[in-house]
C-alpha cells in the first residue's frame, strides 16, 4: 500500500488466460476474471481504481465544486410540479430545498367541473396528502428508485415499489393513503409498474404486476388481489425468450391491455376491465416482422381499437377496427415513406398522433370522429421536442401539451380545443437564464456512403464558428431518438465557450424506420462510422480541432464511442464512456445473461450465424483494442448494473491501459450501490455530472 502521502498507483489487472471457440475462431480473453462481481479480489480491483481515478482528478476539485454551485444556482429547488386532475384529486410532485427527492402528493378538486389547475406555489397545496416521499424512503439507504406509485380507483390506496440497490428489482407494497398504514400484501422481486383494475361490483380490489425470469426478461403478469390473502394468480407468461411483457389501463378504464413484443414483432391481448378475473383475448395473431400498438378510442359515438402498426409499410400506418372484430381494419392515416408515426392518443373527444419528419418530432391533433381530420400542432419554435402532457382524464375538455427545446426550458400548456386559445401552465423555472444568449441549428453532414446525417449544434451565440472547443454526443442503437432536449448542467458548458453537438447517427430513429435498419445487425458499422464523419465534417469545416474535441457516449452510446475509439483516435483529445455495452460479442454469446436472447434481433446472433460473428467482432471495442495512441478516456459503470455488467468497462480499461501508446490519461469510475442510471438523489446526480463535465472541459482546455 502506497505512503498516506503518495498518490495510490493506477492499478494493473492481472491477466488470467480463459478462451473461447465459435465458429472456428479461439480468443484469449485475458480479462475474463473480472466478470465475477462477488469475488473480494475483482471488488478490490475495482475500488483501487476509484481511488486512483480520485486522485488522479483532484486538480478538478475547485472546478467540480464551481460546477455544482452552478448547477444548483440555475435551480429552482424548492418546485412544484403542473398538478394533473385524477378524478377527486389533483396530484403533483413537489421538490424542497436541501432534499435529495421528490415528495409525491395530491389535493382535493374544489368540484366536478374543477378543471383549472391550481396556482402553483412553493408552498403545500390545501387539504394536501403526501403519498410518497422518497426522502423518509430513502432513509438507511445509499440509493432508491421507484418502480411505480399507483392510486387506486377508489383513491383510498397507494401501491408503490421500490428498488434500494440499483438492480432494478422492486419490492411492491401497498399504503393505506387515509392511515398511512401499510397493508400486509408485499410482492418482492417484482418488475416495473403497477395496474390497478376497477373495483368489482362485489368491492374486489385487484392489482396487476410484473415479474422477469432469470435473464431480467419481463416475462409474467401476476393478478393480486388486495387482503385475500390467497396466491397471486399468473394470468399470463410469455415463453419466447425474444418477446417481453407489460400489462396497462386504458384512458377511458374500460379495458385492461398486455403488450408482449421483440425488438421486431408484437401482439396484444384485451380484458374487459369490468372483470379483472377473467381470460385475456389476443386482438391480432403475432406474425414475423408485425409490430402493432394498440388504443381504445370512441370515434363518431362507436368503440373502435386504433391500430398503430407496420404491417402495410416501415413507417407505420393507423388504422382502427370494431372493438369486436378487430381484424376488420379501417385505415386512417396511410404510411407515407418520409413520416414515421410513433404513437397514438385517444380521449373522448379528441386524437393525439405523433409522428417524425425531416429528424424531428411532430403532433398533429383531431377530433374524434369516424372520419378523423389531423392538423400540425405549431409550437412556434422548429428544433423541438414535444408531445402530450400528462392528461390522465378521458373526458378532460382540455388538452396538456409540452415542448422544450435546446435553449427553451420545459414548458406544459393547456389548448382549449373549442376556442384554439392556448394557455402555458408552467415554463421551468431556470434562475440566471437568458435563452437570448444561445442558439440552436441543425447541420447535415453526408456520410461516407452518401447518407445525410443530422447534427443538431447548440452554443452561445458570443462563440464564434469555430474551431471551439466541443462535446460531441451520440447513441444510435435500439431507434431511439436524441430529440431537442434542455439541460440545466450543459449551461456550465456553453458559458465556458464550449459547443454541444449531438451526432443523429443510424441506429437511431431521428429519421424513420430505415435510419434504424441501416444501423443495426450487419450494418451496425454505420452508426460508428456516420459518427467519425461527423466529427470530421466538423474538424474540416473549421468547427472543431481536434486538440479540443471530446466524444461522449452512454449505454449503447458508449459502445459508440468505444468503438470510434478504435476508428479515429486522431480526432479526440478525450472520450467519455457511459456504462457502455463496449464488449458485445462476449455477451451477446451467453443466452444466460440478462437481455440477451432478446438482444439478438438488434445485434444478431452470433451463435446460430458465422457471419454475424465475425462482423461482431470486427466492431466489438474490447475485441478491437490495439497498440495505438488512444486519446485520454474516463469510463464510469455501477456495480449494480443489470443491462450493462460493470465487467465490460473494466475489462476494456484494463486492456486499453496494457496497449494505449498515447501515455493519455484512462481512468475507471465505479459506483458501488448503483445501477444502469447512476446514482441516486439530485444532488448527488449534480455532483456525477460535475465530476464528468470538469473532466470535459479540463480536456477542452476550456477549465477556466
Amino acid at each position: 500500500m502506497s505512503p498516506a502521502n503518495e498518490a495510490p498507483a493506477q492499478p494493473v489487472a492481472k491477466k488470467v488466460p480463459s478462451s473461447r471457440t465459435f465458429h472456428g475462431d479461439t480468443v484469449i480473453d485475458d480479462y475474463a476474471w473480472l466478470a465475477d462481481t462477488s469475488d473480494e479480489e475483482v471488488l478490490d480491483y475495482l475500488r483501487a481504481h476509484n481511488a486512483y481515478t480520485e486522485a488522479a482528478t483532484a486538480h478538478h476539485e475547485s472546478l467540480r465544486e464551481a460546477i455544482f454551485g452552478e448547477i444548483k444556482a440555475h435551480t429552482q429547488e424548492t418546485d412544484m410540479s403542473v398538478p394533473q386532475r385524477r378524478k377527486d384529486h389533483w396530484y403533483y410532485a413537489r421538490t424542497v430545498e436541501g432534499k435529495q427527492y421528490g415528495i409525491h402528493c395530491r389535493a382535493p378538486i374544489a368540484g366536478p367541473d374543477d378543471w383549472a389547475p391550481p396556482v402553483l406555489s412553493d408552498e403545500p397545496l390545501p387539504g394536501e396528502q403526501v403519498l410518497l416521499d422518497l426522502n423518509i424512503e430513502a432513509e438507511g439507504h445509499e440509493y432508491i428508485a421507484v418502480g411505480a406509485a399507483s392510486v387506486s380507483p377508489d383513491g383510498a390506496l397507494l401501491a408503490y415499489s421500490l428498488d434500494t440497490s440499483g438492480d432494478e428489482r422492486f419490492t411492491l407494497r401497498i399504503k393505506d393513503i387515509a392511515t398511512g398504514e401499510l397493508l400486509p400484501d408485499t410482492v418482492e422481486g417484482v418488475f416495473y409498474g403497477a395496474t390497478w383494475a376497477p373495483i368489482t361490483e362485489a368491492g374486489e380490489r385487484h392489482l396487476f404486476y410484473t415479474t422477469v425470469d432469470d435473464a431480467w426478461r419481463a416475462d409474467s403478469i401476476w393478478r393480486h388481489e388486495i387482503g385475500s390473502g390467497s396466491d397471486d394468480v399468473r394470468v399470463f407468461h410469455e415463453p419466447d425468450q425474444r418477446f417481453g411483457v407489460g400489462i396497462g389501463l386504458t384512458r377511458s378504464e374500460k379495458y385492461l391491455m398486455i403488450a408482449t413484443s421483440s425488438t421486431l414483432s408484437s401482439e396484444t391481448h384485451v380484458l374487459d376491465a369490468t372483470d379483472p378475473t377473467g381470460e385475456f383475448r389476443v386482438l391480432r395473431p403475432r406474425e414475423e416482422d408485425v409490430e402493432y400498438s394498440v388504443e381504445h378510442a370512441v370515434l363518431g359515438g362507436e368503440d373502435r381499437f386504433l391500430f398503430l402498426h407496420n404491417r402495410t409499410g416501415l413507417n407505420f400506418e393507423l388504422a382502427s377496427a370494431p372493438v369486436d372484430a378487430p381484424e376488420q381494419w379501417t385505415v386512417l392515416v396511410p404510411h407515407r415513406d418520409d413520416v414515421r408515426l410513433e404513437y397514438v392518443d385517444a380521449y373522448a373527444r379528441r386524437l393525439a398522433l405523433g409522428y417524425r419528419r425531416g429528424g424531428l418530432p411532430r403532433l398533429a391533433l383531431a377530433e374524434a370522429t369516424a372520419a378523423p381530420e389531423f392538423t400540425e400542432w405549431d409550437p412556434g419554435e422548429e428544433l423541438v421536442n414535444l408531445g402530450p402532457a400528462a392528461n390522465p382524464e378521458w373526458d378532460a375538455p382540455r388538452l396538456r401539451l409540452a415542448y422544450e427545446s435546446f435553449v427553451t426550458p420545459g414548458t406544459v400548456l393547456e389548448l382549449n380545443p373549442a376556442t384554439g386559445e392556448q394557455t402555458v401552465l408552467k415554463r421551468a423555472n431556470v434562475p440566471g437564464y437568458d435563452a437570448a444568449l444561445y442558439t440552436a441549428e441543425r447541420l447535415w453532414v453526408t456520410a461516407r456512403d452518401g447518407a445525410e446525417v443530422p447534427v443538431s449544434v447548440v452554443r452561445r451565440k458570443d462563440v464564434g464558428d469555430g474551431p471551439a472547443p466541443t462535446l460531441l454526443y451520440g447513441y444510435g442503437s435500439y431507434e431511439a431518438t436524441l430529440d431537442p432536449w434542455f439541460s440545466v448542467a450543459r449551461l456550465s458548458l456553453m458559458d465556458r465557450g464550449v459547443v454541444f453537438a449531438v451526432a443523429h447517427v443510424r441506429g437511431g430513429g431521428e429519421m424513420g424506420r430505415a435510419w434504424y435498419d441501416h444501423g443495426k445487425q450487419l450494418e451496425k458499422r454505420n452508426t460508428f462510422t456516420d459518427f467519425v464523419d461527423v466529427a470530421r465534417h466538423l474538424v474540416d469545416t473549421g468547427r472543431a480541432e481536434p486538440r479540443r474535441l471530446v466524444a461522449m457516449g452512454g449505454s449503447a452510446g458508449g459502445l459508440l464511442v468505444g468503438a470510434v475509439a478504435n476508428l479515429a483516435p486522431e480526432l479526440f483529445s478525450g472520450i467519455v464512456a457511459d456504462v457502455p455495452f463496449v464488449d458485445p460479442l462476449t455477451s451477446i454469446l451467453d443466452p444466460s445473461l440478462p437481455l440477451t436472447v432478446g438482444e439478438w434481433d438488434e445485434w444478431g446472433n452470433p451463435l446460430e450465424s458465422a457471419e454475424v460473428y465475425r462482423y461482431m467482432r470486427d466492431y466489438s471495442p474490447y475485441e478491437n483494442v490495439a497498440a495505438k495512441p488512444y486519446p485520454a478516456i474516463l469510463a464510469t459503470t455501477s456495480l449494480n448494473d443489470t443491462r450493462v455488467l460493470p465487467t465490460e468497462p473494466a475489462k476494456w480499461v484494463a486492456k486499453l491501459l496494457d496497449h494505449s501508446t498515447s501515455g493519455e490519461q484512462i481512468l475507471l469510475k465505479t459506483e458501488m450501490v448503483a445501477g444502469h442510471a447512476g446514482v441516486s438523489g439530485r444532488y448527488a446526480k449534480w455532483r456525477e455530472t460535475a465530476f464528468e463535465y470538469a473532466w470535459v472541459l479540463d480536456r477542452l482546455g476550456a477549465a477556466q
